[in-house]
């Protein structure tokens, strides 16, 4: 007979739906990696997911939804004794190790390797010119998504705002450095509330800064030769950062009234 304190990730995910429409594979599997939620594994790797594990990540769920919170709060509020406690978390969870075959089948949504499967992302020159070339990076759909934790659906929504663009040149498409990039910045921002539609702001701000800068550039680009080139590219280069300094003061400066003494 099996042993239905203990489900597969698919029979959470079905669990869990009805609640939270926005649910995936993907996001349990990420709110694993940043360490909100601590499964079992069966000896070949499945997660098992006992009632304690259910309750805390339908309440980590709940504080992303109707809170807000980031990450970093609900962690820290999951280690408060009293709640884990509420939620279930002292209880004495079974040895799957030492008895697998009064589980639930393992589940084929679950297959994949235990290891870390993310991909080691090339670092460029710190602040780097608008002439160097990005690390190579070609990524399919799949290993994109595997790295991240975002499904297809996702992946498909940051396409739809402009925020990722795949290169269809080859027999299949694949995305670059800066669609990694945005990619896992917007995985860490979902899980945070943040949804794709919300990121569209940035493509936005971006596209009326870059038009600007280029009227701004434009007599220099209009030069021939490497050396004017250049020197649009320095131009650009000192445009971007001091915009970057200018933005980020802007954005404390507006939420300084609400950490006061910080």
């Amino acid at each position: 007979m099996t042993d239905r304190s203990h489900r597969s990730i698919g029979e959470v995910l079905n669990l869990l739906q009805d609640e939270f429409s926005d649910i995936t594979i993907s996001k349990i599997r990420f709110l694993e990696s940043q360490g909100l939620i601590d499964p079992e594994r069966t000896p070949s790797g499945y997660r098992k997911f006992t009632d304690a594990d259910i309750a805390r990540l339908r309440w980590i769920l709940r504080q992303q939804r109707e809170n807000f919170l980031p990450l970093k709060v609900i962690k820290e509020r999951l280690d408060d004794p009293e709640l884990a406690h509420e939620l279930g978390g002292d209880a004495t969870a079974p040895d799957i190790a030492a008895a697998p075959d009064d589980l639930a089948p393992d589940d084929p949504a679950d297959a994949e390797p235990v290891a870390d499967t993310r991909f080691e992302l090339p670092s460029p020159p710190e602040r780097a010119s608008i002439l160097d070339r990005p690390p190579q990076v070609d990524l399919t759909l799949e290993e994109l998504c595997r790295d991240t934790g975002l499904s297809a659906r996702n992946v498909g929504e940051l396409e739809r705002y402009g925020l990722v663009t795949a290169d269809t040149a080859g027999r299949i498409p694949t995305y670059g450095y800066d669609a990694l990039v945005v990619a896992r910045a917007a995985a860490a921002l979902r899980a945070q509330g943040v949804e794709a539609r919300h990121l569209r702001m940035y493509k936005v701000a971006s596209e009326r800064e870059a038009g600007y800068y280029e009227q701004l550039l434009m007599p220099v680009l209009k030069g021939r030769g490497v050396r004017a080139k250049r020197e649009a590219a320095e131009t650009l280069d000192a445009l971007l950062a001091h915009g970057d300094e200018i933005r980020g003061a802007l954005l404390r400066q507006a939420f300084r009234e609400h950490f006061p003494g910080a």
